[in-house]
């Protein structure tokens, strides 16, 4: 299979929707996604171990402690963003994945492409970001 899928292949509506061609471009967009958000964690783990050193000086602490927040919540974004990445492949195995989870209708390739863990096709999502205002300003 392997053979088959190059880095230059981008899958195109000229083909079956989810052939294995384009199903395997996605999983390997995914895991190539999943190996850089890793990556980018062991950097984060080794800087924040390194960066255990007390600042003697107040403003320059509120800093370290300011730094070392957002470095934790860019984690558990990270960490979030990896179970929907792992959610995206358990979908390419059971022959879900690309299609709308609430119309069943294809999402369309540019989409999937622009953000390969899209469940939703951009029809839904607008709806959906529409009702969530609605009930936000209530």
């Amino acid at each position: 299979m392997a053979s088959t899928v190059t880095k230059e292949y981008r899958p195109s509506d000229d083909e079956p929707f989810m052939s294995e061609r384009q199903l395997e471009y996605f999983r390997r967009k995914l895991i190539a996604w999943k190996e850089e958000i890793l990556e980018e964690s062991r950097t984060t783990i080794a800087t924040l171990q390194q960066d255990t050193v007390a600042e003697a000086d107040l403003a320059d602490r509120a800093t370290s402690e300011t730094d070392r927040a957002l470095e934790l919540r860019t984690r558990d974004r990270q960490r979030k963003l990896i179970a929907k990445i792992e959610e995206a492949m358990r979908r390419i195995e059971d022959g879900s994945y690309g299609y709308c989870e609430e119309t069943g209708e294809p999402i369309s390739l540019s989409r999937l492409d622009a953000r390969p863990i899209a469940t939703l096709s951009l029809e839904a999502q607008e709806r959906h970001e529409r009702r969530e205002r609605v009930h936000r300003d209530d």
